[in-house]
């Protein structure tokens, strides 16, 4: 009997310490899942926060990308009404030239006539004057027509580049000029040619010597009678010298 109750005692330690080493284990393993579900709950925390500033970002640029655009509709709008403005100006411009030359024409008409009928040289040096003033008149008229011009051509290029990136800006068929200074470092030219010639910025050049292209450039900065050229990649056949020629690339029609 006794030997029977340590039996039964000693198996229901037995099975105390197997259901408690159980316990422990499924404690245990209860334990790394939520080490494991807490671990995926921050980076995907992590995740979270990530995209929210990648979207608040997308936002940001998109909102600026719209801005852009309308500053670009808006200096498009403002060129062309400038454009239209000169063109008109011209126009008047063009007007004034045949009014002026209608009364010169005139003018030297009446003189003729003066010296026909034998009038006084009191007269005939009135006429003179008349006659020179109107000519000094045309000659102005013609001068800032001109100006007009290159003003009106330099606006369609902007124009143009507001359009878009395709756009090619010609240079007068006839224009010619030469190289006199060569920076071979950083690969730019300066050209005896200038606004007054019809050189437009992003005007594209053929340089030569002895008939041989030498290299294609590219106008960035314009003046009166000069201007200052990028050797453009790729383009590059030989070293450029002063003196080399330069023409248009692309010539107007």
């Amino acid at each position: 009997m006794r030997i029977s109750l340590i039996v039964a005692i000693l198996a229901a330690l037995g099975a105390g310490t197997l259901n408690v080493l159980q316990v422990r284990d499924h404690i245990n393993t209860l334990i790394s899942e939520r080490n494991d579900y807490h671990t995926q709950l921050t980076e995907t925390q992590a995740t979270l926060d990530t995209t929210k500033k990648d979207l608040a970002k997308t936002k940001s640029d998109l909102a600026d990308t719209q801005q852009q655009l309308a500053d670009a509709q808006t200096a498009r709008k403002k060129a062309e009404d400038t454009a239209a403005a000169q063109i008109k100006r011209a126009d008047d411009l063009a007007d004034k030239l045949t009014q002026a030359t209608q009364d010169r024409d005139a003018a030297q008409a009446d003189l003729a006539a003066y010296k026909a009928t034998g009038k006084s040289p009191q007269e005939v040096l009135q006429l003179l004057a008349l006659i020179k003033q109107d000519q000094d008149t045309i000659n102005a008229i013609n001068d800032e027509k001109r100006v007009l011009t290159r003003t009106v051509a330099r606006l369609q290029n902007q124009i143009n580049e507001l359009i878009g990136p395709s756009y090619v800006v010609t240079l007068p068929a006839n224009l010619k000029g030469s190289v006199v200074v060569v920076d071979p470092k950083w690969d730019f030219v300066v050209l005896n040619i200038g606004d007054e010639q019809g050189v437009l910025p992003d005007g594209e050049l053929l340089v030569s010597r002895d008939g041989k292209l030498v290299a294609k450039i590219v106008v960035r900065t314009v003046e009166k009678n000069r201007c200052i050229a990028n050797i453009m990649p790729g383009w590059k056949l030989g070293e450029v010298f002063e003196g080399d020629m330069v023409t248009p690339a692309h010539p107007a029609s």
